[in-house]
């Protein structure tokens, strides 16, 4: 039975591709991992994975290779520069893109590859976080063809509760982005409702559970609000710099498109506002500090 599981590359041993890479070894599946720094593959090899030193080697070794990359610009470069993916693709090969990127830039990559290689794409992002990640509970957007979505459902099944097909290349990415403007906007939103309620002295660390249940309820607010509260800012389970890209991705192409987002766009400046204050590196709980005194600053 495990001979007949296909065998997976990855590219990206990060804070969501680590526990992605342990799952999919956990569910016995072949895998081969490359990371710009060598060392973060270290577990992943103790554990049964096979490491490489350029992702062109990733291609000799998967049927499946799969990206969780910062950006649009370091994708572009892992598959397309020197001893790239593209170097080793061959036709009949799946790329499975996990990260968010600019969905115009998808497309157009998508069929460079596609005309270069053979090597079908599809844009994969996820939402859930590491929690997420750590538990297969993940929620994945999908854009891309059909039948190559069909081929690989088993294997994104042990990473995500929900594999969504959204259309055609760039489609995940389109829907990725408007997952991050609910999401960006939320998490400020919740930002200065804590600081309100702590400045009229009523106990922040209680609203998560007044809300919970009502029109205002989310996963943001039960997992945030906590944390701005008690100025929990460790450890850091995501960045203020991820949603602030996303967020400038999702603006950039509400341009594109001829699409109005003022929301999101004043998000944008506020996210890029408080990371210039320090921040980037940061877990969005930090947006709370852009609201208190600065009596109240960790």
């Amino acid at each position: 039975m495990m001979s007949t599981l296909p065998s997976l590359g990855f590219a990206g041993i990060g804070l969501m591709g680590l526990p992605m890479c342990r799952r999919l070894l956990a569910a016995g599946y072949p895998l081969t991992v490359w990371n710009r720094n060598p060392d973060k593959c270290a577990p992943l090899v103790e554990a049964g994975a096979r490491q490489v030193a350029t992702p062109a080697e990733l291609c000799r070794h998967a049927e499946v290779v799969m990206l969780c990359l910062a950006d649009t610009a370091v994708v572009r470069e892992v598959v397309f520069g020197p001893a790239g993916i593209a170097a080793g693709a061959r036709r009949g090969q799946l790329l499975v893109d996990f990260s968010s990127l600019e969905p115009t830039a998808t497309r157009e990559m998508a069929a460079q590859l596609a005309n270069q290689t053979g090597m079908a794409w599809l844009d994969s992002p996820v939402s859930g976080g590491v929690v997420g990640a750590e538990a297969g509970s993940l929620a994945i957007m999908v854009g891309g063809d059909v039948a190559d979505l069909q081929r690989v459902r088993p294997v994104l099944l042990n990473l995500g509760q929900r594999v969504t097909h959204m259309g055609g290349v760039g489609a995940g990415q389109v829907t990725k982005a408007c997952n991050q403007m609910i999401v960006a906007c939320n998490a400020l939103v919740i930002a200065e409702v804590v600081a309100l309620a702590e400045q009229s002295g009523v106990d922040a660390s209680l609203l998560a559970e007044a809300l919970a249940g009502g029109f205002a309820d989310s996963r943001p607010l039960q997992i945030l609000a906590p944390q701005m509260a008690e100025s929990r800012f460790q450890p850091v389970k995501w960045h203020v710099r991820t949603l602030l890209k996303d967020l400038d991705t999702a603006v950039k192409f509400s341009r594109e498109q001829g699409s109005a987002t003022p929301i999101s766009g004043l998000a944008a400046q506020l996210m890029r506002l408080h990371g210039a204050q320090g921040f980037l590196q940061q877990d969005p709980a930090t947006l709370v500090q852009m609201y208190r005194g600065p009596d109240s600053a960790d």
